[in-house]
């Protein structure tokens, strides 16, 4: 399902800066020198079957994105975070998670985490997550509230933020 704006007059864009992209690669940067100065114990298992569940997590997160960029794309708005919405989709991975695309960047920081058994990258993640919510999640939700009106709060009130 598709709600098409009529007024992109009202809240042009929810962010002038790309919070998700800095965000994903200060948090891989950051697990990975915290990996290098002070490297701690990794409390998963070290076994096959838990590192095909690190590289699943890993090709979940790819696959997520990939599917939410092809459904943003296919209803004619932005997948830019730092862009303006023209429509507002429910459908595709949208009809589960309001942020797919923000919740496949996490579960590929947690696959790297398992893939190098550096639990710095389940920080990362975490650290992730929040710093995400706090400057692009937050800000988009009244930009497409602004945009939809009861359209998006309607979409809101049925589908969860993150999981």
């Amino acid at each position: 399902m598709t709600e098409q704006n009529v007024d992109l007059g009202k809240n042009p864009r929810a962010n002038r800066i790309p919070w998700p992209p800095l965000l994903l690669i200060a948090s891989i940067a950051a697990g990975a020198l915290a990996t290098w100065v002070w490297p701690l114990p990794w409390p998963g298992i070290n076994d096959g079957p838990a590192h095909g569940v690190g590289l699943g997590f890993g090709v979940a997160g790819i696959a997520l994105i990939v599917w939410a960029i092809i459904t943003l794309r296919k209803r004619g708005t932005t997948f830019l975070p730092d862009g303006t919405a023209t429509s507002l989709v429910t459908s595709g991975p949208f009809a589960r998670f309001r942020n797919p695309i923000y919740l496949g960047d996490a579960l590929i920081v947690l696959s790297i985490a398992e893939i190098t058994h550096s639990i710095w990258f389940v920080a990362a993640a975490l650290l992730f997550g929040i710093l995400v919510t706090a400057l692009q999640i937050v800000p988009e939700e009244r930009h497409l509230e602004s945009q939809f009106g009861d359209a998006y709060l309607d979409y809101k009130s049925r589908t969860r933020r993150w999981i």
